[in-house]
């Protein structure tokens, strides 16, 4: 059990998890010094706010990444509480784009992939050495090549991890443990939302979960509507990391995570109960059981976002503006 499951599904899992860092880290740095002036000038209206976070989540690859920047503009007094509310539901629409990704398959070409960023990249670097002396600092153009050819070889070590989990299938599918897990979740689908929910709470990665319950439903060890069920505990269990972001922030920081943490509550509670039918609506946009399940995620985060979206134009919240951005602690 440990050689063919738990070695390979840890290994893939750290290779996974590492291509998510080094991708999110030069994506950030690539487009990282405008994210704040952007932030502003885009969120005008709720409506704005959330096409233009669903983009900047979509184009990081993290939807806690661009939540976290949030709670510190937040607490820095850059940005209204009011503001925040199209952000916060354009994150959740923003970060189904990687799990559509992941949907794809595309392991085969991970090493190709990875080859080709990394020889890219160091071409780069050689280049900007070979000038260094006739330049004060480097060209913005070459430096925005090497973040770019990184963020590729990051994408690459994502597809080789899934690529490993995926092969544990047959091994999973006979293992005692995860049949019981799966007996438990005929009983009642809470057992698979707890699961979802608790596994991203601990590795702060609502992605990697997903990931590796699409490649488990891909290589016929999970059924899709228990894959669904860890989905939606996943987007709860991400909530996480923005409460801790929030933590000795002001008290608009805390309504920022706090309404991270209630909508995709209020979402999960919603759709449990609509599994089997949220099932057949992914069953008809694809055949395979990893598309299934990242098609119903795109389902049920873009309908509770859109669902929200018009509540954001109560005059409540503005005056939400009116709270104070400095931490009690600091006054």
């Amino acid at each position: 059990m440990f050689f063919h499951i738990i070695l390979p599904l840890s290994g893939g899992l750290l290779v996974f998890l590492g291509g998510m860092k080094l991708m999110e880290a030069a994506l950030r740095q690539l487009g990282g010094p405008l994210l704040s002036s952007w932030l502003n000038r885009a969120t005008a209206s709720p409506l704005k706010g959330l096409l233009f976070s669903s983009g900047l989540t979509a184009l990081l690859q993290s939807s806690t990444a661009v939540t976290v920047l949030t709670i510190g503009l937040v607490n820095a007094g850059l940005l209204t509480y009011g503001r925040t509310l199209g952000i916060i539901l354009g994150t959740n629409i923003g970060t189904v784009v990687t799990t559509e990704l992941l949907s794809l398959q595309l392991g085969r070409w991970a090493m190709p992939l990875l080859i080709i960023s990394l020889l890219a990249w160091a071409v780069s670097v050689i280049i900007v050495e070979r000038e260094a002396p006739f330049r004060t600092k480097p060209p913005s153009k070459l430096l925005a090549f090497q973040y770019a050819s990184l963020a590729c070889a990051g994408f690459a070590l994502l597809l080789g991890g899934i690529r490993v989990m995926q092969a544990i299938g047959p091994w999973v599918s006979d293992a005692g443990m995860f049949r019981w897990f799966l007996e438990r979740s005929g009983d009642s689908m809470w057992w698979a939302f707890t699961a979802g929910a608790c596994l991203t709470a601990i590795i702060h990665s609502s992605a990697a979960v997903i990931g590796t319950a699409i490649s488990l439903a891909a290589a016929g060890a999970l059924p899709v509507e228990v894959g669904i069920g860890i989905v939606i505990g996943s987007n709860v269990g991400t909530c996480v990391t923005a409460l801790i972001a929030a933590l000795g922030g002001s008290r608009a920081g805390h309504f920022v995570a706090w309404s991270h943490t209630g909508l995709n509550i209020a979402g999960a509670l919603l759709f449990m109960p609509f599994i089997d039918q949220l099932a057949q609506a992914a069953a008809w946009m694809s055949s395979g059981a990893g598309a299934q399940i990242a098609h119903a995620q795109t389902l049920f985060n873009v309908i509770c976002s859109l669902a929200v979206l018009p509540l954001c134009y109560l005059p409540f919240w503005e005056r939400m503006g009116s709270l104070p951005t400095v931490p009690p602690t600091a006054r």
